[in-house]
């Protein structure tokens, strides 16, 4: 099947949070940041954490809760920075990626507006949708979410191309039909060109 559309994580597949001041709490933030399930470290609910993309309100306390357990001297100041554009850095590839004539969507599991960091970057007009889960009420790797998208940029799934970095939460939009390409989480200076080479096998 042709693929007629394409389908982007945001973090650790467009974009990854990385920032100098934040260096020292590498580990925390891949923490933070892992697409599903409790990551190793973190001492939090693990049915609460689950359900943070799909409620700010829960994001943030349960994030501050779990920064001021882990000793963060500035838990408030820590989350703002996990929020704040400033602080996600797009991959080399990323604008090039967004940039194909095939209509593309952003599929994320996120509680926040994420449209402010691709804003930052100029590259915001070239995303046709954003389906995110807390303004979805499901989150990846739900079929739904996927589904969504697909519906939105007018296209079956067996036509639609899903990159991500996790293979548990992108490689859902699998059992819709999608085809599925996985990337890796690695540093921004790290993965040049990893979005157009899964490109190039679809398109």
């Amino acid at each position: 099947m042709t693929i007629r559309a394409v389908l982007f994580d945001f973090s650790g597949t467009l974009f990854r949070l990385e920032h100098d001041s934040l260096t020292a709490h590498d580990e925390l933030m891949r923490a933070l940041t892992a697409p599903v399930g409790v990551a190793e470290g973190l001492d939090v609910d693990e049915a609460e954490w689950e359900r943070r993309d799909l409620d700010p309100v829960a994001h943030r306390e349960l994030h501050l809760a779990v920064l001021a357990g882990a000793g963060a001297a500035d838990p408030v100041g820590f989350y703002e920075n996990l929020l704040s554009p400033a602080f996600w850095q797009p991959y080399p590839d990323a604008a090039q990626a967004l940039g194909t004539e095939l209509p593309t969507a952003v599929v994320s599991n996120i509680a926040w507006d994420i449209r402010p960091v691709f804003a930052r970057h100029g590259v915001e007009h070239r995303v046709d949708e954003y389906v995110l889960s807390y303004q979805e009420g499901f989150a990846k790797p739900d079929p739904k979410l996927f589904r969504v998208a697909c519906d939105r940029l007018g296209v079956h799934p067996s036509e639609a191309l899903m990159i991500g970095d996790s293979p548990e939460a992108d490689g859902g939009a699998a059992a819709i039909g999608c085809a599925v390409e996985i990337v890796e989480p690695c540093p921004t200076s790290a993965r040049p060109d990893a979005l157009l080479r899964a490109l190039r096998k679809h398109t």
